[in-house]
Order: structure tokens, then sequence, then C-alpha cells
């Protein structure tokens, strides 16, 4: 009598947009959603801290080819940054290092401040972040004590509105020794590039002010095309596990080619295409059946493949 246990039927090939709980790392996500799927080829475009909540894109199986190119698209996020606290990771996880009473910063000085750090900036990474400095993590030499030099990166923010500045001590609130809590809390919307760091923002924007900032709430609402709307949470997924098609991913967040018979065969054996001019990121091409047959990148007057997902 055989034991043998039947086959799992794999999951569907896709992405899932979860709403990312605060507290949890995107890894443990990762983790929890093998077990929803199935699967242990799982894996996500772009992290988000443990403080952070909101749209994280999973991969299931051959969509985690998709999770690279992905992560390198524009984002968005609803932020609180507090002015007058400096912590030594630049948000509200750390130990604070400094105070500055803030109250005196004017709204017009705020957004004066927004304004410097909007469009193409250098911005220099957290010291307590994932860049490897001489093949090691920069948050692990920084938690061993040791001072970390990153250099500036380029990014770009498209869009920094502020929606809100609120100055606790005008409400009276007040601190556990009952002194007033002389700070500047700003609440705003930042569209930006692949690796910007809000903390960084927050940090920037406190120091340019002369009283340090640092970063109290985060979630992001938007990567690329997939937004908060249609993003799930761990317990609904649980329950039932959305998993949008993988053409239906490519199509929503590339610019879509379709191709004949004859060109559809080429590109499935990893052949190049003439360039069709649709651009220097990503594109998506689709057979004359509408299956995904690939990504590829124009460049030099041909369209190589990034990655082929037809044998």
């Amino acid at each position: 009598m055989s034991t043998a246990r039947p086959r799992r039927t794999p999951p569907p090939n896709g992405l899932i947009i979860v709403d990312k709980p605060a507290d949890w790392t995107s890894h443990d996500v990762v983790g929890k959603m093998r077990g929803i799927a199935g699967t242990r080829k799982v894996g996500h475009a772009g992290t988000l801290d443990p403080m952070a909540t909101g749209v994280l894109v999973i991969g299931v199986e051959k969509a985690t080819r998709l999770l690279g190119h992905l992560a390198l698209t524009e984002k968005v996020y609803e932020a609180t940054i507090r002015l007058g606290v400096t912590t030594n990771t630049d948000d509200a996880e750390g130990e604070v290092t400094a105070t500055t009473p803030a109250g005196h910063v004017a709204d017009e000085d705020v957004h004066k401040g927004i304004a410097a750090l909007t469009g193409p900036i250098m911005q220099v990474p957290p010291q307590v972040s994932a860049i490897k400095v001489n093949g090691e993590r920069a948050y692990k030499r920084a938690r061993a004590g040791e001072e970390v030099e990153l250099a500036a990166r380029p990014v770009t923010i498209h869009a920094f509105e502020v929606t809100g500045i609120r100055r606790p001590a005008d409400a009276g609130d007040v601190l556990g020794d009952g002194n007033v809590l002389d700070v500047v809390d700003v609440d705003a919307t930042i569209t930006c590039s692949s690796g910007t760091y809000i903390r960084a923002l927050a940090r920037d924007l406190g120091a340019a002010l002369g009283v340090g900032g640092h970063l109290t709430a985060l979630r992001r609402t938007r990567v690329g095309p997939y937004g908060i709307e249609s993003a799930r949470t761990i317990e609904e997924l649980a329950r039932e596990c959305v998993i949008l098609p993988m053409a239906d991913a490519v199509a929503a967040a590339f610019p879509r080619r379709d191709v004949t018979e004859e060109e559809a065969r080429l590109v499935a054996h990893g052949g190049r295409l003439p360039a069709a001019g649709l651009g220097p990121g990503p594109v998506g091409v689709f057979g004359p059946d509408g299956t995904l047959l690939a990504l590829v990148e124009e460049r030099g007057g041909a369209a190589r493949p990034l990655a082929v997902f037809v044998a």
C-alpha cells in the first residue's frame, strides 16, 4: 500500500500585493506568504522597515523574476516627521541622541526646507541601513559602535507635499516629567525614485532647520502601478490568497509589445527583436494569443531579453 503524499498543485505565477503590518520585517512577510501560497519560491520587490506599513509587492513562482525590475519603479509614502528630536537610526526605532526645542520653527520655514529637498538631490543613506561597506552591511558596523561613512547617492523626490503641521505643545501634550513636548510634527505625502530613504529626508529636514528630526510614522501607498487599494492584509490573504496573474502584472507595470508568431518563437528561445521605440526600461512582450513571453530591454537598436517566461 503506497504511503506517498499526493503532490501539491503549485500556485499560479503572479504577484501578491500585501499590506504589511507594523513590526514585521519584509522577510517575515515572505516567510508567512510561503505558507499561505504553498511554495518556497516567494520573494519581495524592495524592503520596508519593520516600523513601516503598506504596500509590499510579493512575487510567487516565475514572478520572482520580475521583482528586481519592479523594485526600480516610483514609490509613494505617507510619512510623519518629528522636528526637535534626533535618533541614531533617523526613525522612532532608534535611541534619542539629541533634543532641541522646535516650537519656534515657523510653517514657512518647514515649507522652505522641504522645497530644498524636492527634485533631484544627493542623499546620504542612514548609517543603520542595509548598504554594504567593504562587504558588510552598514547597520552591523553601526550597531557595533563603528562610525560608518556612506557616500551620497542621487535620488529624485518627485513630490514632497505637506498635509499637516502639528504642534503637540499647543494641544497641551506633556512629557512624563511635566515638561512641554516642544516639537513640531510634519505630515507629508512623498513621491520618490527607487533607493530613496524617507528617514534620511526626515533627518536632513531637521538638520536644515537646526533642530534635528526623525521619522515617526511611515506607510507606503504605492509601488509603481500597485496601490494600497489593491493590497490585502495577512489575515485577508490567509482566508483567500489573491494572486495577480503575471501577464496582468507585467501589462500594468511596463510598456506592452505584441508580436507575431514568428517573433514569439524567436523570443521564446532568447533571441533578439528589432527595437520598437518603447523606452529604455523593461518592455513586456506578448504573443498573438496574449501569452506573456518575456521582458526585454531596448538598447542599440535591438530588444534584448531580460527574462524569458516560456520554454
